[in-house]
């Protein structure tokens, strides 16, 4: 997959495009919808599978007090558009010159003047345009005016669920990390660099990755069955978000202690899935109870990830 950070840079034009845009944070499975079917019909026709997506989230520059947390950094949104057969990703830094552009100024200028699409594939809560006037309905209008051709996605519901970048945010905050799998077809993961902690979990038995995360929404605190991906290979643990109260600390960590795993990986960037939350975390009274329950999260995230493929 190629990626443009500009549309008005992206060095070639384009081969009978099909575009679709959104801020598509999370890559949950409505997104995956949407993308997918872009490259289904831009492929079957011999063209470009294009998509248009927003850095930073649009919201975080108009209402900055009202921003999301996002769900995933900029740069796992890329890996994972990149894997839905898109051909073309364009980042568009989104500012408030960008912003002030209306719905038709956005279309004539850029959808169809520099991108060149003949159709467009968009979910069904599509916005764009000064204070998101656009939707699907002014996009079908523009279309007959302009010449393309656009196929609306969605909703998408998925065991009774819809599945939109809010209900996995509201999954996630709420350590409901089952539903947010649903939503997302995929574990909740988030990427980061392996740092150095206080080497405490070395000297209970239990040593740890202390994961400096880059950006995207950590779960609440507690101790969660995971998957930490270091060198394109998943390994199984048990990991810890949280200030460690036992200890007395204060700053918000993610450590993570890898079963069967004694590398050395400081440095090392790593992706850390979320598959099952086990516990909130908790201030026991000595080191040795606390040791005991390590023990015991361990053991059960061992049973739990051996029946999760």
């Amino acid at each position: 997959m190629e990626v443009f950070r500009h549309i008005v840079t992206s060095p070639r034009r384009f081969v009978a495009p099909v575009l679709t845009l959104g801020n598509f944070d999370g890559v949950h499975r409505g997104h995956q919808a949407i993308l997918g079917r872009v490259a289904e019909v831009a492929h079957a026709d011999g063209g470009d599978a294009v998509a248009l997506t927003f850095n930073p989230h649009p919201v975080a520059v108009l209402r900055p007090d009202r921003a999301p947390a996002l769900i995933t950094a900029l740069r796992d949104r890329i890996g994972l558009i990149s894997g839905t057969g898109i051909d073309v990703l364009i980042v568009q830094h989104f500012t408030a010159a960008f912003a002030a552009l209306t719905a038709e100024e956005f279309v004539e200028r850029f959808v169809v003047q520099r991108l060149g699409a003949k159709r467009l594939v968009v979910g069904h809560s599509v916005s764009f345009g000064h204070e998101r006037r656009g939707d699907a309905a002014l996009l079908t209008m523009l279309g007959e005016r302009f010449g393309f051709a656009v196929e609306v996605v969605g909703p998408i519901r998925v065991d009774g669920h819809d599945v939109s970048s809010s209900a996995v945010r509201r999954a996630i905050a709420a350590g409901e990390i089952g539903l947010a799998t649903t939503l997302l077809g995929r574990p909740h993961r988030l990427g980061g660099r392996v740092v150095r902690g206080k080497q405490r979990g070395k000297t209970i038995g239990f040593p740890t990755a202390n994961v400096r995360v880059r950006a995207g929404m950590l779960p609440p605190d507690g101790v969660y069955a995971v998957r930490v991906r270091r060198a394109g290979v998943w390994i199984d643990g048990v990991a810890n978000i949280g200030t460690n109260p036992t200890f007395g600390d204060t700053g918000r960590t993610l450590e993570a202690h890898l079963f069967d795993f004694d590398a050395d990986i400081y440095g090392a960037r790593v992706d850390v899935a979320f598959i099952a939350r086990l516990r909130g975390e908790e201030k026991f009274s000595s080191v040795e109870a606390l040791v005991a329950q390590i023990q015991r999260d361990a053991d059960q995230a061992r049973v739990l990830l051996a029946t999760r493929p």
